[in-house]
């Protein structure tokens, strides 16, 4: 019997209509277009302005049109992870009302919280459902509303990040395609560098965390560029080396979208030739869990049956990882 594979057989996004530029950003805090281009390389990122809306809400946009485009019943499907750093709230699950506002009736889910790794853990994860032949249909969804932690005064940060959900439906495959490797990492270590103080167990929202703004991200920019770039290229490497793939076997490599020059540096020490990059971060910013997938929806007219395709990325905590998969259909 032939091995039992996790497939991606469809994508799904939803992105806010709001377009946050440049030169917008450069009113309110001490910075300019020509500089954002220059060190990131992000001309706009989509902002969720609506009142009462939040992550769950683009999450389960995203899932609608992704059963639509796949022709796949709501109740049809079995799971739903959800990776994403800004849940709803810290319970219920955003899974849970995902779940809910999508019409997933039969589903059971939860969330996955490993930043910017967060996709590539969270298909890893929905892969290994797949191949034990439990499910036949799981969602694995990248959600973040990255305005809600976002500090709209600190120029180091306010350029980078935007709002958006892309979602990817995994079935079984009997074919030489889908999720074929993955190799994950984590090292407590980094955690200092790239973080949210306060709002958890050890430091809970107080007077003096507010005041001191302790509930947005912040970071140590070059220890996280650094550490980004050698990280997702090591594993990167390592999966073409462990699987005798050169770079003109790879169809594409799908990097995290942090920033343009962490992208540039990882492509070059992969041998990986500019038009074989996946590029949207001039669009939307780093939208965390959400960048690769809104990759993989951006050019899916471009990808075809059988392209050997390599994800990485890298996150808070730190987190990277990298997946090898087989793209399972051609454009529809």
């Amino acid at each position: 019997m032939n091995k039992i594979r996790a497939a991606i057989t469809g994508i799904g996004a939803f992105l806010p209509e709001y377009r946050l530029t440049n030169e917008e950003l450069s009113t309110w805090v001490e910075t300019s277009d020509e500089w954002i281009m220059q060190r990131i390389g992000i001309k706009e990122r989509r902002i969720m302005k609506e009142e009462g809306l939040a992550t769950s809400d683009m999450g389960a946009a995203a899932v609608k049109q992704l059963l639509e485009k796949t022709g796949t019943k709501p109740e049809e499907i079995e799971l739903l992870i959800c990776a994403t750093i800004t849940p709803d709230s810290p319970l219920p699950a955003s899974a849970n009302l995902i779940n809910l506002k999508a019409g997933l009736i039969n589903a059971w889910g939860f969330d996955l919280n490993a930043a910017c790794s967060g996709f590539i853990f969270a298909l890893t994860t929905g892969a290994k459902f797949i191949e034990s032949g439990q499910y036949k249909k799981v969602i694995v969804l990248g959600a973040d509303m990255m305005s809600s932690i976002t500090n709209y005064k600190d120029r180091t940060t306010c350029p980078l990040f935007g709002d958006g959900a892309a979602a990817v439906l995994l079935e079984p495959t009997t074919e030489n395609l889908g999720v074929i490797d993955h190799i994950n990492r984590v090292d407590g270590s980094g955690s200092s560098f790239l973080q949210i103080k306060s709002g958890g167990s050890l430091r809970p929202a107080s007077n003096e965390t507010v005041y001191n703004e302790e509930h947005f991200v912040t970071q140590e920019g070059q220890t996280v560029f650094k550490s980004a770039v050698s990280n997702m290229a090591d594993v990167s490497i390592e999966m073409m080396e462990k699987h005798n793939i050169t770079e003109n076997d790879l169809a594409w490599f799908v990097p995290h979208q942090a920033n343009m020059r962490i992208i540039d540096a990882v492509g070059r020490r992969m041998g990986i030739d500019k038009e074989r990059v996946m590029v949207n971060i001039q669009k939307y910013g780093n939208t965390t869990a959400a960048t690769i997938p809104l990759c993989l929806y951006d050019y899916e007219s471009q990808l075809r049956k059988g392209d050997n395709i390599i994800l990485a990325a890298f996150g808070a905590g730190f987190t990277w990882g990298s997946i090898y998969l087989k793209w399972a259909y051609d454009p529809k």
